[in-house]
């Protein structure tokens, strides 16, 4: 099967020309009559270009929306259906719909393999090679992209508490530019939630399920040239075509980062990954080179997964693996130092112009008579913002360094507006091609705020220096890859060709 045919067989889940809900409901929690009703919403706002055609036979209406009572009643631009009916049925299901001309289906559906029904996963796989239909699935809950307007996700976006009060359950993220491919349809959900809060904006999520047919390696194929899509994210509990994945994903990689997160790393996750979608998890070391050689940056659990995520898709790779720390913190620098030299990043001692520029300012009293100017550079707890942006500039300048990191802890009094300091420095660091990040630690309002700030302005930002240094890490080891295969200039340059243009 050629590169082409299956790239162009995928565009139905990317850009459907009509989306058909099988096993449409008019109950309102079955997950018929919400992946419905998110793609009559999304449709009325204009965001879902696609028409939206429910299937039932007992209904007449559903949503205001008429109800097609078979298959082969549809209208002809129907190429994506979504079926969530009882998985005894679903084998007839993809007759009909192969019969109807369907290009691809999303199957909602579980009670497959992952409860060891591999006989009816084998029937369904046998109808959709019959007439070519692609399978995303089964036991998934589908895919969702706030820039097409496709959203399957069935689960509760508001829960009600007992005190009456209306809660956000399952929230989207906006549009951005960050896909996530995940084998868990729990995992990757929870991990769209943890998007929303951190600001990470989503081009496209799939839930693979079983991957049945479609699975991580056709995805990071059809995502290396989707053009809302810059970083692309993985949550595997398996691999089922090693050589095929190391293979797409070394070329992949060469043109937009892939960071995964591998579940089953020891015999016990192994046997849990196994029941829970039918996988055959490899052991951890095989998964360890295969990444290493394909040039995936490897994340260890959810928190490191969008820690370099946001600092992956705001900012460039880093020309080598020296870094300048700028902090109000002696402690905190110590921290960050500590966590750079264990990870194989520098941070060397200032010399020469950089140096000497600094005690200049310390001599002028532009810098507290007290700060250390070596590396880190504290500027202790007499710090005001001017400083911190004086400071940093001379970083950003300076050709000892390769990346800056700014703890700015915003308790101190000279900073009487860290948001306002959070706006300027991310400003500076906009006209500089080396990386930054900034660092504030806690959980006050302030801290949040300035945080927030700071991922606005596109410094991503962190709550302690150890998680900071680690994202500067992955993207410096991403650096190395890239150099590796010649490709480095060639991605920077994009990437601040995007900044320019204000894509960032």
């Amino acid at each position: 099967m050629s590169e082409h045919y299956m790239i162009s067989n995928m565009k139905p889940f990317f850009e459907p020309s009509g989306v058909a809900v099988i096993g449409a409901s008019r109950e309102e929690d079955k997950p018929g009559h919400v992946i419905l009703r998110l793609l009559l919403e999304n449709r009325a706002k204009g965001v879902l270009k696609a028409p939206v055609y429910p299937v039932n036979p007992n209904a007449d209406t559903i949503l205001g929306v008429k109800v097609y009572k078979s298959i082969s009643e549809l209208p002809p631009d129907v190429d994506l259906a979504v079926i969530v009916v009882p998985a005894r049925l679903v084998p007839q299901v993809m007759r009909e719909l192969g019969e109807k001309g369907v290009k691809a289906t999303v199957i909602i559906s579980s009670g497959f393999s992952e409860i060891g029904r591999f006989d009816l996963e084998e029937e369904v796989k046998r109808e959709a090679r019959k007439s070519g239909i692609r399978i995303l699935g089964p036991n998934c809950v589908g895919i969702f992209s706030p820039w097409s307007g496709v959203d399957m996700i069935f689960l509760p976006y508001y829960k009600e508490l007992r005190d009456g009060r209306k809660v956000l359950s399952a929230p989207r993220p906006a549009r951005g530019h960050v896909a996530l491919i995940s084998q868990s349809g729990a995992v990757g959900t929870a991990a769209l939630d943890y998007m929303y809060g951190e600001g990470i904006g989503l081009s496209y999520f799939f839930s693979v399920g079983n991957k049945a047919d479609v699975d991580e390696v056709e995805l990071l194929q059809a995502l290396k040239d989707e053009g809302n899509t810059w970083v692309i994210l993985l949550y595997l509990e398996s691999i089922k075509r090693g050589r095929e994945f190391i293979k797409v994903a070394e070329e992949v990689a060469q043109k937009k980062p892939i960071i995964a997160l591998k579940a089953g790393r020891t015999q016990a996750g192994r046997r849990a990954a196994a029941s829970h979608t039918a996988s055959l998890a490899g052991t951890d070391e095989v998964y360890e080179a295969a990444f290493r050689r394909a040039g995936v940056i490897r994340a260890y659990d959810i928190e490191e997964l969008f820690d370099f995520a946001k600092i992956f898709v705001s900012q460039p790779p880093p020309a080598g693996p020296r870094l300048a720390i700028v902090t109000d913190g002696g402690g905190a620098g110590v921290m960050a130092t500590d966590m750079a030299e264990i990870l194989g990043l520098q941070v060397p001692e200032l010399t020469g112009d950089t140096r000497a520029r600094l005690e200049e300012m310390r001599k002028k009293g532009l810098l507290p008579e007290f700060s250390q100017v070596s590396n880190p550079v504290d500027i202790t707890g007499s710090a005001t913002s001017e400083m911190f942006i004086a400071t940093t500039r001379v970083l950003l300048e300076s050709d000892e360094v390769d990346a800056v990191a700014v703890l700015a802890l915003h308790q101190v009094p000279g900073i009487p507006d860290p948001v306002e300091l959070a706006r300027e420095l991310a400003k500076i660091a906009s006209g500089f091609s080396k990386p930054v990040v900034a660092v504030d630690t806690g959980w006050s309002e302030a801290a949040i705020l300035e945080r927030r700030e700071f991922d606005k302005g596109g410094v991503p930002s962190y709550p302690t220096p150890e998680r900071a240094v680690k994202a500067l890490w992955a993207l410096y080891k991403y650096g190395e890859f890239l150099r590796k295969k010649g490709k480095y200039r060639e991605y920077v340059e994009e990437f601040l060709s995007r900044r320019s243009k204000g894509n960032i």
